[in-house]
């Protein structure tokens, strides 16, 4: 997804997930004034074919239209308890869709306080998905060739739950070249509990700047998310 302003500019992208035909879940940074307005692309590869321009200037026939107008637009809402100067810890955004998109499956949202049951350790794992950045360094050549827009797949374990610099509203899960992990335009995606489509939080934070180590997991089986999705989008869902 691209954050857009009401005018229509691109501010930054960030990664989401489907609960319904007009229901997108993503981090509530993600979806913060001053974006008015959301853009979202569902192919696995964005990459291919996002330039307008071939490369001896001439227009791309086939331009998916990235980073003004993707597959579906729609409006972003943001937890009305989220805060900018500390944002994990309220970090949940919706996009309401302007149209259905119909999935044979969507993402589900998970019981309440169901990650509580969890165990930090190797056997305790999720399935993180995004667009972000495959590996960060501080040179532009390497970001260059590692900030495709493309879907990837890790499988972090988690590190820390309730207790720590986690609180009891975010997770702590691996980030490393065993496990793989999140970065920078992951923010938002879905962290499903296990190999099931139930999402157990959405990327939220990472403790440096080299995406390693650890990454931040916003939970979204507390009262306070759930509540608010219910009540204000239940009928979409």
């Amino acid at each position: 997804m691209v954050a857009q302003t009401a005018a229509g500019q691109p501010l930054w992208r960030c990664s989401g997930t489907l609960i319904s035909a007009r229901i997108f879940v993503t981090a509530g940074h993600c979806t913060e004034s001053p974006a008015g307005h959301i853009e979202i692309w569902f192919a696995a590869d964005v990459e291919t074919n996002h330039n307008r321009l071939n490369p001896d200037g001439t227009p791309n026939p086939n331009w998916n239209g990235y980073p003004i107008t993707g597959d579906v637009g729609g409006t972003p809402y943001t937890h009305p308890n989220f805060d900018p100067n500390r944002f994990f810890i309220r970090d949940l955004g919706i996009v309401l869709l302007d149209k259905a998109v119909k999935r044979s499956t969507y993402g589900r949202l998970p019981q309440r306080d169901q990650l509580d049951a969890l165990s930090p350790g190797a056997s305790t794992t999720f399935t993180a998905v995004g667009y972000g950045l495959q590996m960060s360094f501080p040179d532009a050549a390497s970001w260059k060739d590692q900030a495709l827009r493309i879907r990837m797949v890790a499988y972090p374990k988690l590190n820390q739950i309730n207790g720590g610099i986690v609180g009891d509203f975010s997770l702590l899960l691996s980030n490393n070249a065993n496990t793989g992990g999140t970065c920078f335009g992951d923010s938002g995606g879905p962290n499903f509990v296990g190999t099931s489509n139930v999402i157990g939080g959405v990327t939220s934070f990472g403790l440096n700047g080299n995406c390693a180590g650890t990454g931040g997991v916003y939970r979204l089986d507390r009262s306070w998310n759930l509540d608010w999705i219910y009540a204000t989008f239940g009928r979409y869902l």
